[in-house]
């Protein structure tokens, strides 16, 4: 007898939600990705770029990657600022300003915590293990 849908989706959860925690063969490394599509352009995104730059560097941060990449696909939110890294949910900040970039590297990078009232998108909250990080 075939799995009926809904264990289908649960297992499919389980998986995520373990990829999730996976160290991701990464050593260590932290991926920033900044939407750069035009409106991200428009929004102040080349400014946000700058300030993470500078603020990596001024905080001795030198296992970060910063990517650029088109749309992330909330142009509405726009700047917005994705970060990957292990230990912490990937999370994609909007409406980021030089400000808020540098508490992305001081609280989010440096501080494990997420940085409130400009979280746009992250998992479920039962898929994350540690459920101390409200929004």
């Amino acid at each position: 007898m075939a799995p009926n849908r809904l264990e289908e989706l649960n297992r499919l959860r389980e998986e995520k939600s373990m990829e999730l925690h996976d160290p991701k063969g990464n050593d260590g490394e932290i991926e920033i990705r900044i939407g750069m599509g035009s409106s991200g352009i428009a929004s102040g995104a080349r400014d946000i770029l700058r300030v993470l730059n500078d603020t990596l560097k001024d905080r001795g941060i030198t296992k970060a990657l910063i990517r650029q990449t088109g749309s992330l696909g909330l142009d509405y939110a726009e700047p917005t600022v994705e970060v990957r890294m292990h230990g912490m949910p990937d999370t994609i900040y909007g409406r980021v300003t030089p400000e808020v970039a540098q508490q992305i590297v001081d609280r989010h990078i440096l501080g494990r915590e997420l940085v409130c009232g400009h979280v746009f998108d992250r998992p479920a909250p039962d898929m994350v293990k540690e459920p101390n990080h409200a929004l």
